[in-house]
């Protein structure tokens, strides 16, 4: 039973990469990093080309990456992550924010480097992962929208 599992996963995962292959916007959005052709093809089939959104937090909270809002007069508390719309797209963006958060050398790479090491520093770990999935999301928007590949913003250490 195993094994019959296991070829079923393989030829279900060659079907989604060879889909993805032959998509642009799917491949566009695999030069993000942590996002891979589960995540690229799963984004393309829930939003199309991203234009219902506005803006990228629309995404984020569409998704429930950002925390609830409680507003009383002058005071605005964050509450816990809403949780809210697609599970199984908020389940993806956070495994890949996980992955990146795995390899710390390589976050300069992908241009999270202050940003991340910052966050890292103050932010519990679970915190940090759905702060991650959030930047993810929005970027990922961004490259769809937008329909250009994901670049890297290194900026030297003297600016």
């Amino acid at each position: 039973m195993r094994k019959y599992l296991d070829e079923r996963i393989e030829r279900v995962t060659d079907e989604i990469e060879g889909l993805v292959r032959t998509d642009v916007s799917c491949g566009q959005l695999m030069t993000v990093p942590g996002i891979g052709p589960i995540i690229a093809s799963a984004m393309v089939a829930a939003i199309g080309n991203g234009t219902a959104f506005a803006k990228g937090r629309d995404f984020a909270a569409w998704l429930g990456l950002v925390p609830k809002q409680m507003s009383t007069g002058d005071r605005t508390i964050l509450g816990r992550i809403s949780k809210r719309g697609n599970r199984y797209l908020r389940m993806l963006f956070v495994q890949g924010a996980r992955a990146i958060l795995l390899r710390p050398a390589s976050w300069a790479k992908h241009s999270f480097g202050p940003w991340l090491t910052a966050a890292a520093r103050r932010l519990h770990r679970n915190v940090l992962v759905i702060a991650l999935a959030n930047k993810l999301a929005r970027i990922a928007l961004t490259v769809l929208v937008q329909g250009r590949s994901y670049e890297t913003r290194i900026e030297s250490a003297a600016a």
